[in-house]
């Protein structure tokens, strides 16, 4: 099974879209959207920018946890991650994102 972007409606009814791995794990969120095209437009950027080098941004919150943050050439962010453990779970969730993003097919759950 391939890695998918799951478009959806928010309680406030703006669009966001997940992409989860071929586990069904949650590996990047996007920010809201208040048009369904615009969050379309979203996930064509991660497609496109999956591979980019320099494209993601590592950081760290508050407790130490490391997160990474995808950005367009641009530097707006796209999307996000959770919050890992340590880097090497960081490292394999940038490289999930590098895999599955640009083939990964569009459960539209808006309609």
């Amino acid at each position: 099974m391939a890695g998918k972007f799951e478009l959806k409606k928010a309680k406030d009814g703006q669009f966001m879209f997940n992409l989860k791995a071929s586990n069904g794990q949650v590996i990047l969120t996007s920010e809201l959207y208040k048009q369904k095209s615009s969050a379309e437009n979203g996930i064509e950027s991660v497609r496109k920018n999956a591979g980019r080098e320099g494209a993601f941004e590592t950081r760290t919150n508050a407790k130490g946890e490391p997160y990474f943050i995808l950005k367009a050439t641009n530097g707006q962010e796209i999307g996000r991650s959770e919050y890992y453990s340590g880097n090497a779970a960081l490292e394999n969730g940038i490289a999930s994102v590098k895999k599955n993003a640009p083939d990964a097919k569009v459960d539209d759950t808006t309609i």
